[in-house]
């Protein structure tokens, strides 16, 4: 299988605005946000599909999304932090975390965030 563009951001073959990263996950700011501060979570295993992933990859993605969550909502102060499975755009596990006030967060468009947004969203973020 051929490395994604999630697994070359892992290895340091390509920048990301990196906030968390353990032995079985990476963390970092989506550049395409749909709100300030959405996070992408990825296990350091590449599968194409969350649910085959070990249980033990499952068990730390889920724990990693666990623990980021409230962090996102106490320093952004808004009231959830949504979270999106679909995987259609990289065909690597990842899970959305999405800091929203209302439902409707999470339905707008994405868009490009300028670097100085980015680099006060990972200051604020790492964790």
């Amino acid at each position: 299988m051929q490395d994604s563009i999630f697994t070359k951001i892992i290895n340091g073959k390509l920048p990301s605005f990196k906030v968390y990263e353990d032995q079985w996950t990476y963390a970092f700011l989506n550049i395409n946000p749909i709100q300030p501060g959405h996070l992408l979570v990825v296990p350091r295993a590449q599968v194409d599909h969350i649910e085959d992933l070990e249980d033990d990859d499952f068990t730390a993605l889920m724990r990693t999304v666990k623990m980021l969550m409230p962090h996102i909502r106490d320093e952004l102060q808004v009231k959830r932090v949504g979270i999106k499975v679909e995987g259609f755009e990289v065909p690597h596990a990842h899970v959305h975390l999405i800091p929203v006030n209302t439902g409707e967060d999470l339905e707008q468009r994405p868009y490009e965030a300028d670097q100085d947004e980015l680099l006060d969203m990972q200051e604020r973020l790492s964790y």
